[in-house]
């Protein structure tokens, strides 16, 4: 068992709720603890977290009662250790969606872990790439925010509008 490297990803797991339900890591070291207590500490509701201890960042994707985690070396930046969290959520829901993961107990799926393991590799031998998907990502989301933002506020108008008619209509009908 090594140290981790300048720019690392150094440990995954995906758990159901605050269960591990298949984890991976080749290093030694206090994160894996210091993960399970921030796993115990994040809220329910579908978001992204990141948590910074001890030069770590540990990185958490919450969706649907799964929780995602990569911890990663400080230095290798939060864009990678996201798009790998991204990456971990859609295979792993490829593999178990609504299966298996629903009633297994905690380190039911080992086996998952290679997979884990499959992906930290991939994204660290592939950073360049990985941070332009984030980042298109991100900016896919953001114009996504705006977009709805921007529905919310037409039908706010629409029903403004409608309101307007309505009295246009009950002051016509009192003149009349």
């Amino acid at each position: 068992m090594a140290g981790p490297s300048d720019q690392a990803l150094i440990y995954g797991f995906v758990a159901r709720g605050t269960m591990i339900l298949a984890d991976h890591t080749e290093f030694t070291g206090n994160f894996k603890e210091i993960a399970k207590q921030c796993l115990q500490k994040l809220p329910a509701s579908n978001n992204k977290f990141t948590y910074t201890a001890e030069a770590y960042t540990f990185n958490y994707l919450v969706h649907d009662g799964y929780v995602y985690c990569v911890v990663a070396t400080e230095s290798a930046g939060r864009q990678i250790p996201v798009a790998c969290l991204d990456r971990i959520k859609e295979n792993f829901l490829k593999k178990y969606g609504g299966g298996k993961a629903a009633t297994a107990q905690a380190n039911g799926l080992k086996e998952f872990g290679s997979k884990i393991k499959e992906e930290m590799k991939y994204c660290m031998e592939h950073k360049e790439e990985v941070s332009k998907l984030a980042r298109v990502q991100q900016q896919v989301d953001e114009v996504k925010g705006i977009m709805l933002e921007n529905i919310d506020k037409a039908l706010n108008r629409g029903t403004h509008l409608d309101e307007l008619v309505d009295k246009t209509d009950t002051l016509r009908n009192q003149e009349s």
